[in-house]
């Protein structure tokens, strides 16, 4: 049984029969029975589909966006922005697709060569709890548009989220009079997962979640000779150079600890200021972190909404204790809160240091932990002390954060702004924190046969 909690009640929502084996043949079945008429319809043909899901998720908005708000506790007004998202990432597919898949031209000693991008057959999509319609989204988009099917397995705590997001899909594909199979929900147990992956009909896996469970699906996918693409943890840096604009870096760093209520993998977490400007960047911090309005996630005004599970909230708090207790300075929140919900305050850690927890640890929830630099190079190599290489972030002048840029390791960097991704542009990770890139072109290609063709002469 797949159960929902409302994390600002601790209320059990919704339970979903996880699906049996046989729904689970059936539904790969159908899969693999419908990829030839999928690919059949042209490239043409699947962005009519993907241009019928982002119709119906804007005009179905106010009735999705409270699944997201009562299954992992996201604010209502962030949760209305998430539908818009993942249906601007459908129609982004559906308009440059044919342009990210042409054809190219490589000279050799043929009479004429290239490369062309086919589809692999069935992508099986994993994805977590934290951003339910835009990470399913900026699954399902590239791959069904590259031609292949799709088979989404959510995760279990919001079973509400994944019932609907097969049913926009089901939707379109019904009305555009496409096979039944070429795109399907299955409300998997996460113990079921790793036979799914080693079905034959499977031949490829997107997974996004934790270093650890993309470890246990690298292992499978490998095992099998699938491709995986794998989106997992960060500790992200964001520096802070002494010739930043502190306002506006204070306001952005506030903005991504506090955005999902910090459960982001993406969002800076390690804030690392050279030493001219950390004392004048800490207050600025404190004063926006300690503005936010934390509460029900169902209210407009409320900033922050509730950790979306007892236990990560547990993990949370014990990482800031432990870093507190490690030496560090505890300027504001670090205290779980009376009544109920997971609830947990905006929390700002000074003078932490790279063997802490909060700077060796993931940290998803609303924590920022500062860590001083004496000078640039010291905070490049801070960005660097960690297993992870997701995101990062550079306040200077733009010229010299695109040269810190070129140091930092790390899938994505954000010079004077904050991370985020984007349907345009490609978003993965490097070291712990995963391989192979989500969305833009390199995306898409991700779950093609990159195949090349090499034409001789004609004869006779």
């Amino acid at each position: 049984m797949l159960t929902a909690t409302d994390p600002s009640t601790g209320q059990v929502v919704r339970e979903v029969p996880a699906a049996t084996p046989g729904e689970v043949d059936a539904a790969l079945a159908a899969a693999q029975a419908a990829r030839a008429a999928w690919r059949g319809r042209g490239l043409d043909g699947r962005a009519a589909v993907l241009r019928a899901v982002a119709a119906d998720l804007r005009a179905r908005a106010d009735e999705l966006a409270p699944l997201m708000t009562q299954e992992m506790g996201k604010p209502a007004t962030e949760a209305l922005g998430e539908v818009e998202k993942a249906a601007w990432c459908a129609e982004h597919y559906a308009e440059h697709a044919a342009a990210y898949l042409a054809p190219q031209d490589i000279a050799s000693d043929a009479t004429h060569s290239y490369v062309q991008h086919l589809p692999l057959g069935t992508v099986l999509g994993i994805l977590p709890w934290n951003a339910p319609f835009w990470l399913a989204l900026r699954f399902a988009a590239p791959a069904l548009m590259a031609g292949n099917t799709g088979v989404l397995k959510h995760d279990p705590h919001v079973p509400g989220c994944a019932a609907a997001i097969g049913d926009v899909f089901a939707r379109a594909l019904a009305e555009s009079g496409a096979p039944d199979g070429v795109f399907a929900n299955l409300p998997l147990e996460t113990s079921d997962v790793a036979a799914v992956i080693r079905d034959p009909r499977v031949q490829a896996v997107s997974f996004t979640g934790s270093s650890r469970g993309g470890a246990a699906v690298a292992s499978v996918a490998a095992a099998e000779i699938k491709p995986a693409v794998l989106e997992l943890g960060g500790s992200d840096p964001c520096v802070v150079l002494a010739d930043a604009d502190l306002d506006a870096a204070a306001d952005t760093i506030a903005l991504s600890r506090v955005i999902n209520a910090g459960q982001s993998c993406i969002a800076a977490k390690r804030v690392i200021v050279e030493e001219p400007v950390h004392d004048a960047l800490v207050r600025r911090l404190r004063d926006r972190l300690a503005a936010l309005r934390v509460g029900d996630p169902r209210d407009p005004a409320t900033q922050v909404g509730p950790i979306a599970r007892e236990d990560l909230r547990a993990t949370l708090h014990r990482q800031v204790t432990e870093t507190v207790a490690a030496g560090a300075r505890l300027l504001l929140g670090g205290e779980l809160p009376d009544g109920p919900g997971w609830f947990y305050p905006p929390t700002l850690l000074d003078d932490v240091t790279p063997d802490m927890t909060a700077a060796c640890e993931e940290t998803f929830g609303p924590v920022a932990a500062v860590v001083r630099a004496d000078d640039a190079d010291a905070a490049l190599a801070a960005a660097n002390a960690t297993e992870y290489g997701l995101a990062a972030s550079v306040w200077s002048t733009p010229e010299r954060g695109e040269q810190l840029a070129r140091g930092i390791a790390a899938g994505q960097v954000a010079v004077n702004g904050i991370v985020k991704t984007d349907p345009r542009l490609p978003s993965g990770g490097v070291k712990r924190s995963g391989y192979g890139r989500e969305l833009g072109p390199h995306g898409i290609r991700e779950f093609v046969n990159v195949q090349q063709v090499w034409v001789g002469p004609r004869r006779g």
